[in-house]
């Protein structure tokens, strides 16, 4: 009997009894229909001459990627797509990280400034997009205006129209939407340095900067890993602003990667193309992220 006892009671846990993952099924059936299977398709439709609406479709093998190099679309996208990403990386990163340096101390209004910082991110990418749009407008909008009273010409700005400008331009308004989350990050891993070390590092001479520089930075190295990993990733998958804003203008100026491929699939009906299209920039995306991670988790170890 008290064997029984004892071989019932060590398949029950306290904590995640066997019946608990049943719960499991529904978040895993979800998770292979809308994400596993999708992804299996897209493989499977990269090698054929699909074009998203006429099923009677033929195998092409490798003749879509052997397309999609030939043209140079891919390497165009993934260079405009590299620069977007660098730019919203650096910015949003070294914004968020002032602000949050500086919202860490004890200044008046600091919940205000929090919040307002913040702010930004809780609006959705179609209205920021909108926004923006007539913030950038030549003659009339925002920053045109007040070109015009300081007795500018307002009518020659016009950064979205600009082959050279348009990309920097919609980067900036990713950078605007993105840095409160970035700096909500940051904050919260600077709060987490113990004050002892910080005091020690002042008994020792230290000022304000040297304390951030060679304290604060090296105990959030992992913090800044997080940030930084993100923000590369989101900007690999850049398509709202560049959909929203210049449609992929001027030229081919701000088409992106992921927009490259809403062309491709939903304006040219070749969705066979855009799934080898999808299937280059996966793999993309996957090795500049594992490289990143690489090199952040060196960093941290030497730090």
């Amino acid at each position: 009997m008290a064997r029984r006892k004892k071989r019932s009671g060590a398949n029950t846990s306290l904590t995640f009894n066997n019946k608990m993952f049943a719960f499991m099924i529904p978040a895993l059936a979800m998770f292979l229909i809308f994400w596993i299977y999708p992804l299996l398709q897209l493989f499977y439709y990269s090698v054929t001459n699909f074009n998203g609406i006429n099923y009677n479709y033929e195998y092409v093998g490798l003749k879509n990627f052997i397309k999609i190099f030939d043209n140079g679309t891919i390497l165009n996208s993934i260079g405009i797509t590299l620069v977007y990403a660098a730019v919203t990386v650096v910015l949003s990163n070294i914004l968020g990280l002032a602000l949050a340096i500086i919202l860490n101390t004890k200044i008046r209004f600091k919940g205000f400034f929090r919040t307002a910082s913040y702010f930004p991110a809780l609006f959705s990418a179609i209205v920021v997009g909108f926004i923006w749009s007539y913030v950038y407008m030549p003659s009339n909008g925002m920053i045109a205006s007040i070109i015009n009273l300081l007795g500018g010409n307002g009518a020659s700005f016009n950064p979205l129209g600009n082959f050279h400008t348009a990309l920097f331009a919609i980067a900036l308004v990713e950078v605007w939407k993105g840095f409160g989350t970035t700096m909500i990050i940051y904050l919260a891993g600077l709060q987490t340095v113990d004050e002892s070390v910080l005091e020690a590092g002042r008994i020792d001479g230290c000022n304000e900067w040297q304390l951030t520089r060679l304290v604060k930075l090296p105990m959030i190295s992992s913090t800044i890993t997080i940030n930084v990993v993100l923000s590369v990733i989101n900007g690999l998958k850049a398509f709202d602003y560049s959909f929203i804003m210049t449609n992929g203008g001027p030229g081919k100026s701000t088409k992106t990667l992921m927009f490259q491929i809403y062309e491709i699939a939903f304006t040219d009906q070749k969705m066979g193309r855009a799934s080898a299209f999808s299937v280059v920039s996966f793999a993309v995306i996957i090795a500049i992220t594992i490289v990143m991670l690489i090199f952040m988790n060196k960093r941290e170890v030497e730090v």
